[in-house]
């Protein structure tokens, strides 16, 4: 298992944001958010993804994204009201126009783009397996695989569901292994009682739940593919151009730095 604060500096370095080149430094620099003159937008979420958004110890929802949202806000001179939704229900109320904006650590996914239209990139993760601490029965997606007995815990139609049946088991989205959870977080309190041996997470969210389990869980193998996040709006969103104007501007002035290294290794709160 590698050291939480290895697992942090790793996850820090693999942060889309300063990763574009000097090019978009030099554009970003040059460009100036327009003023959207107070207009209220409705952003949905789920707070179920430490560090990105989650509800803190003093009970209010925190995180990486609530930050962004409110430096974008301030940029863009937006009035910002929050809701929360499902991770079920976020993609179809998005695309049916019920909210402006969502952020949840979505992946951008081609497939999705044909419901709904992304920002730019934001952050850059790793899918990782997250296990029990004491788990000695497999170490990696091939030792999982191949003992019939253990069972993964996965949300439908998110990407660790897709990445579980297809990189870690055997295409079949019906295998019986991979035992479905409306939350995330059921999956992983699941995993903790020894219902089911793995979840699958985002780099973002995994370490920060085995941060927080105090040597409870960890994390095993290599990890599984990369994934992009963005926030997503409704087709034709006229936010959309204004968000990446922000986005770049907070990546060429160090603003997503400061808030990579609060939140991936400041904060101990919720991971």
């Amino acid at each position: 298992m590698m050291p939480a604060q290895t697992l942090r500096t790793a996850l820090a370095a693999l942060f889309l944001a300063g990763a574009a080149g000097t090019a978009l430094v030099s554009v970003a620099m040059a460009e100036t958010p327009p003023d959207l003159a107070g207009r209220e937008i409705v952003v949905a979420t789920e707070n179920t993804y430490p560090p990105l958004q989650y509800i803190g110890n003093e009970g209010k929802p925190v995180g990486w994204e609530y930050d962004a949202v409110t430096e974008i806000a301030k940029r863009l001179n937006l009035s910002v009201k929050y809701e929360n939704t499902s991770w079920d229900a976020m993609i179809p109320a998005i695309s049916a126009g019920q909210y402006d904006v969502a952020m949840n650590g979505i992946t951008i996914k081609e497939e999705r783009l044909e419901a709904v239209d992304f920002s730019q990139p934001y952050m850059l993760s790793q899918m990782l397996m997250v296990v029990r601490g004491d788990e000695n029965r497999f170490t990696d997606a091939a030792t999982f695989a191949a003992d019939p007995g253990l069972l993964m815990a996965a949300q439908p139609g998110t990407t660790p569901f897709y990445v579980g049946v297809y990189d870690v088991l055997d295409g079949d989205e019906k295998n019986p292994r991979i035992v479905k959870f409306e939350t995330f977080g059921a999956g992983l309190a699941a995993l903790q009682t020894g219902d089911v041996d793995l979840v699958l997470s985002d780099s973002t969210a995994a370490h920060g739940y085995v941060d927080a389990s105090g040597g409870a869980l960890k994390i095993i193998g290599e990890p599984l593919g990369s994934e992009e996040f963005g926030f997503i709006f409704p087709k034709g969103s006229d936010l959309v151009a204004p968000f990446d104007a922000a986005i770049r501007a907070m990546e060429a002035d160090g603003t997503l730095e400061i808030l990579n290294r609060k939140w991936f290794f400041e904060t101990k709160e919720g991971g």
